[in-house]
């Protein structure tokens, strides 16, 4: 599990366009990177459209925002377009990130258990190291979360 202070690996993703992006492109920025469990659905699209809704704030604070789901690239395209969200959506159809960042965990839905990708949300540093880690996120007021702390 990463912890606050290390430096976050570098990967590449496809975004909603297929255009390749890395982390390691956003140096010098401070990155809120959001995983979420499931394009187009309720809590997930509560969670992109409060990050959608506080964007201008975000890039006037100077952050770059990610979002991440085990999606296509093309679901992620048809989320980005239904809801008009203004920063790259990364496909991670194979796993291989959310996997890195360990989000694979049981959890429940609907009285069941399931195994699903944890809502979580990493603040990184323009330095490229972790500064805060946002677990179990719940998705109404998150993006107003996020601004307070990169505010401080």
């Amino acid at each position: 599990m990463l912890k606050v202070g290390e430096v976050v690996e570098d990967f590449t993703l496809q975004d909603q366009d297929g255009n390749e992006v890395s982390l390691s492109q956003f140096r010098g920025k401070p990155v809120v990177l959001f995983f979420y469990p499931r394009a187009n659905t309720p809590g997930c699209t509560i969670e992109a459209c409060g990050f959608r809704d506080h964007f201008a704030k975000l890039q006037k604070e100077g952050v770059v925002v990610l979002g991440i789901s085990r999606d296509t690239v093309r679901a992620q395209k048809k989320f980005q377009e239904k809801y008009d969200l203004p920063y790259p959506l990364l496909a991670d159809a194979d796993q291989a990130i959310v996997n890195r960042f360990g989000l694979v965990k049981p959890k429940m839905m609907y009285g069941k258990q399931v195994t699903g990708v944890a809502r979580t949300t990493y603040v990184i540093g323009p330095d490229g190291k972790l500064v805060h880690v946002f677990e179990n996120v719940k998705p109404e007021g998150h993006a107003e979360e996020v601004l307070a702390l990169l505010k401080q």
